[in-house]
């Protein structure tokens, strides 16, 4: 969850934190009665709240932000993806309590959203032992109503050109 910019250290240089790079896809079918949204189901890895959030995650060393997105969209949903556009770059903060690691650092995560496409697989995650359970596709509709990680409306935001 972001943090306010009061509860930030203020002291903190560049080399005094973390930084993780996290690339997403932002995957919408429009061509149903309803818009709908690919969707991946984040079951807590028992540190955090289950809930929805965008294919996507931490970016490999060895990859670039776009093989990144299109690795974990494949790992999250079974699903190949064609990435068809740059949506925007997010940026939060995460204390040391709330990091996934136990570091005692404080966490700068960068989040790059893409728009993709579908072009091959089927629906069902591939992950073993992995942070995501299931993928689904939403209506975009019913989003407001389910449990979901900020990532989630900041990229349809995105998609609907509101901007990150």
């Amino acid at each position: 969850m972001p943090h306010s910019d009061e509860s930030i250290p203020t002291d903190l240089e560049f080399h005094e934190y973390d930084t993780r790079l996290a690339a997403y896809a932002v995957i919408v079918d429009t061509e149903h009665a309803q818009d709908r949204v690919l969707l991946s189901w984040w079951n807590g890895e028992g540190h955090g709240e289950p809930g929805w959030s965008l294919p996507g995650g931490g970016v490999d060393l060895p990859e670039t932000a776009e093989q990144g997105a299109i690795r974990e969209a494949r790992e999250e949903t079974g699903f190949d993806v064609e990435l068809t556009g740059l949506l925007g770059v997010d940026s939060h903060v995460v204390s040391p309590g709330e990091r996934v690691i136990d570091t005692g650092r404080w966490q700068r995560s960068l989040r790059i959203l893409f728009s993709a496409r579908v072009v091959g697989g089927s629906l069902g995650t591939l992950e073993v032992n992995g942070s995501t359970d299931y993928a689904q596709w939403v209506p975009i509709a019913s989003v407001p109503d389910l449990p979901r990680a900020g990532i989630v409306d900041v990229g349809l935001a995105a998609f609907r050109g509101r901007g990150v």
